[in-house]
């Protein structure tokens, strides 16, 4: 394995991992560690080309670094992306990223993301403890589900519903979270619709909570309470801008929108947004207290997360500021009442601590 440091201004790293005989390429990205080690998931992806890569990498990164400091995580931002390709050997790649996260030394702790399951991190397991195994820490999709649950709660209610009964959801992207999150909204009565451009998936979440099915294409222009996008992100834009007819929008997806001015564009149309870094926080809350504390949070500081979502409505009604303006305002309050020492670990490789657990 080789691998090559970059600087990029505002960011504490940038390293560009290859392994060019097995024509592997991956990009760990950190942010902002003045609060503590950075946390953030391995996202496998078919990038065109490596500078896609590298910039959602350091997108991500940053949405981690403002997560942790909204959500009271002693922590800050990193993320790992994996450039995909047809053949690729995938325990080889994460193989290899284990071993580089093994060898920050505890500086940064990955975990699951798009592209990445239970089998990816078992591999990552064996050569790192910095990573949220499944059977240590648990499925991380349901504390991810409960805390947008309550995220689009608290939206409702400002929507004039006095709760989730009676709320027409359109849920975007049916993996893990995504079906999770389904099954909620419609066992307290909200009206789902559901999409997914695996239609296998789809019809499995149709046939499991008895919901109706639109077709990926159908989203943008339906007229709905709350869309919920819990795929990936990028997907308010100049395009679905033009042709939206929802009322806010809520859901687990990182970086929904394509640009700060498009959030601005939505607060100016009246559509609610509740900023995915605050909404999305729960896998956060559970894997980082889980690795730092030893232990879980409790359902109720996951549930939190509805009354953070809430107050940033709030703020931003009344200051007359987009949603995500307040809420990125909030983190760079914590992260500007501290010096931007990075975090340095007092972790030793696992060899010199004498194994893995």
């Amino acid at each position: 394995m080789e691998w090559t440091a970059t600087t990029v201004a505002a960011f504490e790293q940038l390293q560009i991992l290859r392994d060019d005989d097995a024509g592997i390429v991956a990009i760990v990205a950190i942010h902002d560690t003045r609060l503590g080690p950075a946390f953030g998931g391995i996202r496998r992806w078919s990038y065109r080309r490596i500078d896609e890569a590298i910039a959602d990498a350091l997108r991500l990164a940053e949405a981690m670094t403002n997560k942790c400091a909204v959500a009271g995580v002693a922590g800050g931002g990193g993320k790992t992306v994996l450039l995909d390709r047809p053949g690729l050997d995938r325990a080889a790649a994460y193989r290899l990223i284990g071993r580089h996260v093994e060898e920050m030394g505890g500086r940064y702790y990955t975990g699951p993301d798009a592209g990445t399951d239970e089998s990816d991190l078992e591999v990552v397991a064996a050569e790192t403890d910095f990573v949220a195994r499944p059977d240590r820490v648990g499925n991380l999709a349901d504390p991810t589900a409960i805390g947008v649950f309550a995220g689009i709660r608290a939206v409702a209610q400002r929507l004039g519903f006095s709760g989730i009964e009676g709320l027409r959801v359109l849920v975007q992207g049916l993996g893990e979270v995504g079906s999770r999150l389904v099954r909620r909204l419609v066992d307290a009565g909200a009206r789902v619709l559901v999409s997914d451009v695996r239609r296998d998936a789809m019809m499995r979440v149709v046939d499991d909570c008895a919901v109706a099915c639109i077709d990926p294409g159908d989203v943008f222009g339906v007229e709905i309470d709350v869309w919920a996008p819990c795929a990936l992100g990028g997907v308010v834009h100049d395009v679905s801008l033009q042709h939206l007819k929802m009322r806010a929008i809520a859901g687990s997806a990182n970086n929904v929108l394509a640009s700060r001015e498009h959030g601005r564009l939505l607060f100016e149309r009246g559509v609610l947004y509740a900023p995915d870094f605050v909404i999305n926080a729960g896998a956060l809350l559970h894997g980082a207290l889980f690795h730092l504390e030893g232990r879980t949070p409790p359902p109720s500081r996951i549930e939190h997360i509805g009354d953070v979502v809430g107050e940033i409505l709030d703020r931003a009604r009344s200051e007359g500021r987009p949603p995500e303006e307040v809420a990125t305002s909030l983190a760079r309050e914590r992260l500007g009442a501290l010096p931007h020492r990075p975090f340095l670990p007092r972790c030793r490789a696992r060899a010199a601590r004498g194994g893995g657990s």
